[in-house]
């Protein structure tokens, strides 16, 4: 876990820049660039240095992948396994970078350029793919459309987009989003881009920015208004990085389908009001496992996904492993434990209904989850 827990070391400075990056001596940011030969090689005159990001923009988006990442050097270890799986995978991909490597990225926002790219500009579902080769593209299509058919919600305006890092090859698309998300000026957010073309170049562990790390999120989040760019749409983001993770680990058939219902699930709540303004651990663990509920609901269900329970269940033992002990936090998403129990109650309410085709609507499946969740929380 060295290489994670060196990201993760690095990461708390996800969203600024080291303020030493204004010396005339510091190598790393004011290294000359070979980005563009007219870039000046510091930082334009009145920036302050710091990358302000908007704090609200993903302020109901689903943390899990990131938190796992970032909860990896923690100062007091949480009684959970973090040899898992995923994190083992991730961590081989890590193997070959170095201090400098985590600087770079971090001291720019790489880590988050992607995100925040697809949050703000990946406004419609047409013309997505999913996947650096676009391998995932006709799974999901038709899992978000089989989702919008289950659930009795107003889904025609949820936008199904892809987050990929070879959007940090595009300098037009790294200026716009250093200015929309991080509010900087033409001509820093012209430096910042001119940085991450510069390292991309000198830095082949980063994959030329495809690099699985910059893209290792999916999440949902709800439309809101960001002047002066108008209205964002809710919207689904699905990250090359993650899914590519799942296949290496050999749950290509079923991660890509799991991890969208799961999101999914979270518009459900969106539009059913269940987010509250509370910002306590025990929030945000009700409605993550309410939405693993809605998932496994939707994949084992006879006019959902209907897939095989078991198959199903032996990858969300994987995929629950990114579930926390930190019981403290307030991005806690609940146990492995919990997690595999809210995915039972979704399988056993599809497997034992009465009516083997009638689908629940979104308000009567909640209704019986919040009656289940008090014995949930107990395991």
């Amino acid at each position: 876990m060295k290489h994670l827990k060196l990201l993760t070391a690095s990461a708390v400075l996800s969203f600024s820049l080291l303020t030493s990056c204004q010396k005339e001596n510091d190598a790393l940011v004011n290294a000359p660039s070979t980005a563009n030969s007219t870039q000046s090689a510091t930082l334009p005159a009145g920036t302050d240095g710091d990358l302000k990001a908007n704090s609200g923009l993903l302020a109901k988006a689903d943390p899990q992948y990131r938190d796992m990442v970032r909860r990896a050097t923690a100062i007091q270890p949480t009684p959970c396994d973090s040899n898992t799986p995923l994190n083992l995978w991730l961590d081989q991909q890590l193997a070959d970078w170095t201090s400098l490597s985590f600087a770079k990225v971090n001291n720019t926002a790489m880590l988050d350029l992607p995100t925040y790219d697809a949050l703000l500009f990946e406004n419609s579902s047409a013309n997505q793919y999913f996947g650096q080769k676009g391998e995932y593209t006709q799974r999901l299509t038709k899992t978000f459309k089989d989702l919008q058919r289950f659930w009795n919600i107003q889904s025609q305006d949820i936008v199904l987009a892809a987050m990929h890092g070879n959007m940090l090859q595009d300098r037009t698309k790294l200026i716009r989003t250093y200015k929309a998300a991080f509010g900087l000026s033409d001509a820093s957010a012209a430096f910042y881009a001119d940085r991450v073309l510069t390292f991309l170049k000198t830095s082949p562990e980063m994959r030329n920015g495809t690099h699985p790390i910059f893209t290792f999120n999916a999440f949902a989040q709800e439309g809101f208004d960001l002047p002066p760019y108008g209205t964002i749409p809710s919207k689904i983001i699905m990250g090359d990085g993650i899914m590519e993770a799942y296949t290496a680990l050999g749950y290509d058939d079923v991660a890509p389908q799991a991890i969208l219902a799961h999101e999914f699930g979270h518009q459900v709540q969106f539009q059913l009001g269940l987010f509250t303004n509370e910002n306590t651990p025990e929030a945000t663990r009700r409605t993550e496992l309410m939405a693993d509920a809605y998932s496994a609901y939707y994949l084992s269900h006879a006019r959902g996904a209907s897939m095989q329970w078991k198959r199903v269940r032996q990858f969300l033992q994987v995929f629950f492993n990114i579930g926390d002990c930190q019981f403290s936090s307030t991005g806690h998403h609940g146990t492995p434990t919990q997690r595999i129990a809210a995915a039972e109650f979704g399988y056993n309410t599809a497997n034992d209904a009465q009516k083997q085709g009638h689908i629940l609507t979104a308000q009567e499946f909640t209704k019986l989850f919040e009656a289940q969740l008090p014995a949930i929380v107990k395991l």
